[in-house]
């Protein structure tokens, strides 16, 4: 494989429910879609966390949350473990960072030569909050703030992304022609659908309210009342769904900051076809994690269904078939590999014990026997959720709650928890087996717990971390942190 250059375009909580390649009929995502026409499309991808910081460690080092410990919004990576940055710096290519990254701060050696406009962890510590797990849990006042303030208009967030935006475009128009010979990856992090629900104008406008589809089983009547969703929503303050004149101006407003964010990525693939590398560098969309939009009764990530856990993934450039869909289950931790081989930068011993697999040989047909796993260990999650999709089946695990099964072959919207089906006994038991095989979760749910006690203890205890709040977002660079 020919090693070539790598723009790498992120966002955060995109859902990839709403992406008009993935067959939403209503979102208008027109470069999105087209940079899926000329790549490859992955139909079941995943995060490995379904929160912003443990996703992007994962992202980073290949590794799963177990492995590497950074358990949490509050658990930052610090450049500690080896990420595909590294790899890159170490084979000569020059590595830059545009945007968020939410690792620990910029003075650690994060796998970036530069770091443009960069956003980390509050106080190199992160939102405290997140890591009261025990009774009474938690209730943020932030979020649900969020949800009654959505909208159209501007917010930091999406000053934030056009800062970024700019200077992505600047650095494909300017820098890469002083780099001669050198090899670069670009890493674009925005943050935009990521609350707060507020997206400009001319977006927000796109999606009248009575246009905009009602989440499936938001209904208190018709949603599942499993207690670790309701632990979700009680911590979220949303026990109750708000009301629908709520619930749609929220949709129209995440529709519209899905197509703002789907307007930047076209105006930085329009500089890299400017920049005339478009024929020789890869390209690669994801997202850290999804947003459950009302689905289910429930707002925000945390959870392990698809709208929440799922995350859309496109690969495109060289040695991907335009037009390429890919059923195979795949995770964000298969990111890592993918860039290794498509930087040509060598394989070493050590990738060995990594779970991923490149995306360019599933792409191709290599179908890998594995499950997927995600893990959650924070906002809202009295009790550690781990997922496992294999094949068809989703199981979710939970340490003091019953586990949840899903036949996503006959049940795609998650409707039916088949977990005490008597006809799936053996499915339930060879997806608890194969996760056992994996990790004791007891033991890391112990770990998670033990290492939260003790950040907990150094920061004054429950009482002071329960008097200072939540903030609902990470404020970007020039603005104050805001607490409810």
């Amino acid at each position: 494989m020919k090693s070539t250059n790598l723009l790498f375009l992120f966002s955060d909580q995109h859902t990839r429910r709403v992406l008009g390649c993935y067959g939403n009929p209503v979102v208008r995502t027109p470069n999105l879609d087209r940079l899926a026409e000329r790549g490859g499309l992955f139909r079941n991808a995943y995060c490995n966390a379904p929160i912003c910081v443990p996703s992007r460690a994962s992202l980073a080092t290949g590794r799963h949350v177990h492995e590497i410990g950074h358990w949490d919004n509050c658990s930052p990576y610090r450049g500690g473990e080896a990420s595909w940055g590294h790899r890159l710096q170490a084979g000569g290519y020059r590595v830059v960072a545009i945007g968020k990254l939410h690792y620990r701060d910029v003075r650690d050696p994060n796998g970036f030569d530069e770091e443009i406009l960069p956003m980390h962890v509050m106080d190199g510590t992160g939102p405290l909050l997140d890591i009261v797990r025990d009774d009474p849990l938690p209730e943020s006042r932030a979020f649900r703030t969020m949800v009654a303030d959505a909208g159209g208009g501007e917010s930091p967030y999406t000053t934030y992304d056009r800062d970024i935006t700019a200077e992505a475009v600047r650095w494909l128009d300017e820098e890469t022609p002083r780099l001669g010979d050198t090899p670069f990856a670009l890493f674009v992090s925005l943050v935009c659908p990521h609350p707060p629900f507020v997206a400009p104008p001319d977006f927000y406008e796109l999606y009248p309210h009575d246009r905009v589809p009602w989440p499936v089983a938001c209904e208190t009547e018709l949603r599942p009342h499993h207690p670790a969703f309701e632990d979700f929503r009680h911590v979220f303050g949303v026990r109750e769904p708000p009301d629908e004149a709520t619930v749609r101006k929220l949709t129209a407003a995440y529709y519209g900051m899905v197509s703002f964010l789907d307007d930047n990525i076209g105006r930085i693939l329009a500089a890299l076809v400017r920049s005339g590398l478009a024929d020789n560098t890869r390209v690669i969309y994801s997202s850290d994690h999804g947003e459950s939009l009302g689905q289910k009764g429930l707002f925000s990530k945390c959870n392990m269904l698809e709208e929440s856990a799922g995350v859309p993934l496109i690969l495109a450039g060289p040695d991907v078939r335009p037009g390429t869909t890919v059923e195979t289950p795949v995770q964000l931790v298969d990111v890592f590999p993918t860039i290794v081989q498509g930087a040509g930068v060598g394989v070493r011993d050590e990738d060995a014990e990594l779970p991923g697999h490149s995306l360019y040989d599933i792409a191709s047909g290599s179908r890998p026997e594995r499950a997927i796993l995600a893990e959650q260990h924070s906002a809202g999650a009295r009790s550690a959720a781990f997922m496992l999709r294999q094949g068809r089946l989703k199981y979710i695990h939970y340490i003091d709650y019953p586990p949840q099964l899903f036949d996503l072959g006959r049940d795609p919207e998650e409707l039916h928890d088949v977990a005490a089906d008597p006809g799936y006994r053996e499915a339930l038991s060879g997806c608890e087996a194969a996760l056992t095989s994996m990790l004791d979760p007891t033991a890391v749910d112990r770990r998670a717990k033990a290492e939260q006690a003790r950040r907990i203890e150094a920061a004054g205890g429950r009482k002071t971390i329960l008097a200072q709040g939540s903030t609902g977002f990470t404020p970007p660079p020039g603005h104050e942190t805001r607490y409810f």
